[in-house]
């Protein structure tokens, strides 16, 4: 049984300044629930219930987020107002979070090598939070893939099909198709030109890891920008193993853009959000 989820958290959240010079991206409210919480519920809802954060500075507020505000509660206590908290108050109940801190932006694959001292020798769940993921009545993304995961017991990378003009923005897979929607890795490229894409199948920012990924990105040298990218190690275990790619059933919201988040607040406050 997996357990565990990875949030990496420690982004400057550049495309959202002046608003992330003192909060972090993560905090970005969509309609009245930050990312943040989005992920954590998706993560809570398929049964990863031990939530660790790999932070930086200035990300306090997300640990607050996840704990009691005895001043703001009291106030409110009895009064109308109190039943605004009732969908954090629930993913408290549900979640144990612990916290790390990554403190030099190296890319997503050194933030995951951070992660290693919260998750030991488990697999592992990872929600890049920037990704809002929204399934309506279906189970959510990390969820799908767990059923998935206790299947085929290797990592599994969500993917989806996006024009080729974005291929450049994502790590792109190629592989043999098992079934619809669903194929064994054989290949991986971060962030390619179009010209030298092996597909239009991207990586988006959901993922089942299994523990031996830490090895791997130990062993694994900084390669596009100078990062450590979690695809290249990814490779690396689909070379030596198996990594399977799965189409989710869902619709992805790319909130790290601020076109994306204008258009994931809409689409919750018109077809998500119940005022209470």
């Amino acid at each position: 049984m997996i357990k565990k989820c990875l949030f990496p958290v420690a982004g400057y959240g550049t495309r959202f300044l002046p608003a992330t010079k003192s909060m972090p991206k993560e905090m970005l409210p969509i309609v009245n629930k930050p990312l943040v919480q989005y992920g954590v519920e998706e993560s809570l809802e398929a049964g990863l219930t031990e939530v660790g954060f790999v932070t930086g500075r200035g990300k306090r507020a997300i640990a607050d987020h996840f704990d009691v505000n005895y001043e703001l509660e009291s106030e409110i206590k009895g009064s109308s107002k109190e039943q605004y908290l009732s969908s954090i108050r629930e993913v408290m109940e549900k979640g144990k979070f612990s916290f790390t801190r990554q403190t030099e932006m190296r890319g997503l694959g050194d933030a995951i090598l951070n992660g290693k001292r919260l998750i030991g020798d488990d697999p592992f769940g990872v929600v890049l939070s920037d990704d809002l993921c929204l399934t309506g009545d279906d189970e959510g993304v990390l969820a799908q893939m767990v059923r998935l995961y206790n299947q085929f017991r290797c990592s599994i990378v969500a993917i989806q099909e996006v024009p080729d003009d974005q291929v450049s923005k994502f790590g792109i897979i190629a592989g043999e198709k098992m079934k619809e929607g669903l194929y064994q890795v054989s290949d991986m490229v971060e962030k390619p030109d179009i010209a030298d894409a092996p597909s239009n199948l991207a990586i988006i920012g959901r993922y089942i890891l299994t523990p031996d990924i830490f090895d791997v990105l130990e062993n694994t040298p900084p390669g596009k920008n100078g990062e450590v990218q979690l695809t290249d190690a990814l490779l690396t275990q689909a070379q030596n193993g198996c990594v399977m790619a799965y189409k989710f059933k869902g619709q992805r919201f790319d909130c790290g853009s601020v076109e994306g988040f204008v258009d994931a607040t809409n689409y919750v406050y018109n077809n998500v959000y119940k005022p209470v």
